[in-house]
């Protein structure tokens, strides 16, 4: 595994185990929209959560969480409004963040930030 893509997808499918090992339901794996793409779209009880994914085999340059721009969060705040739109979206939703940290293949670290974008 050493492609960033990999690591990537990857990282996503230790995230999507994480939020149904929570009781969350999995709608949407990296759902696009024009140049936004988002990763994980799921719901808990009423809310629609849409969660960016961001996956790092080391720490040398900070969290991954630390790498979600303002520019990268519009871009998903678009999309989501969006898909919104094209399911008729009548509940809330919550934008999280799950940061994850591996060594070679193996999770090291996962971290869930709810509600991430509105801080």
């Amino acid at each position: 595994m050493n492609s960033t893509f990999e690591i990537g997808r990857l990282g996503e499918k230790y995230a999507r185990d994480h939020l149904i090992s929570k009781g969350y339901a999995i709608l949407e794996s990296n759902w696009r929209f024009k140049r936004a793409e988002i990763d994980i779209i799921c719901k808990m009880g009423d809310i629609l959560v849409f969660v960016e994914v961001k996956t790092r085999t080391n720490l040398d340059y900070g969290a991954p969480e630390e790498f979600i721009t303002k520019k990268k969060e519009n871009f998903l705040i678009d999309a989501a409004q969006r898909y919104m739109e094209a399911v008729c979206h009548n509940w809330e939703v919550r934008f999280d963040i799950i940061s994850v940290v591996l060594k070679n293949e193996n999770l090291l670290a996962i971290t869930h930030f709810e509600d991430a974008f509105f801080r």
